[in-house]
Formats: structure tokens, sequence, C-alpha cells
């Protein structure tokens, strides 16, 4: 929710991969807005404002779309499962 307050992402959808140091880390895969620069570092310093730092998404994956279903229902799966292979 927090990313989808930046003016850049147009949608935005976090998930758990796995992680031998913590267990497990967020990753963020976003659409941006057309015209909109793809920049991780701003990403990440906005929410850096808005989050806890353990909150914050250790990666970003940029995608044209994200994974949906037929009835548009966000594939979270496939995003664990290396949907960023798109």
């Amino acid at each position: 929710e927090a990313l989808l307050r930046h003016p850049d992402v147009a949608e935005a959808a976090v998930v758990g991969r796995p992680d031998e140091a913590r267990g497990q880390v967020a990753v963020a895969y976003t659409v941006l807005r057309a015209g909109a620069r793809r920049d991780p570092e701003a990403l990440r310093a906005f929410l850096t404002g808005e989050l806890a730092p353990y909150k914050c998404p250790r990666a970003f994956v940029f995608l044209d779309a994200l994974p949906r279903t037929a009835t548009g229902k966000l594939q979270r799966f496939r995003l664990r499962t290396g949907g960023d292979q798109q």
C-alpha cells in the first residue's frame, strides 16, 4: 500500500522470497506509470519515510504488467516462483 502512494507507481505487489540469512525477504514487483523512470533507489528512499526499515523491500523488480487471472485476480504464486522472468 505504501508503494502505491509513490507518484510513479501504477501497480505493485510485494511477496516473500527465500533468503538464507533471514529466512525470507520482501521483493517488490512494480508496474510504473507511463514516462516514469526505473529507479529502485528513489523507491527505496520514498519507502524509508513510509515504513519501518525491516518492512522495506530488499529488491525491486519492474514489470510491464503483474500476472493476473482471467478475472483480474493477482497471481502471487507466479511472482514467488520466478514471475519476474517474463
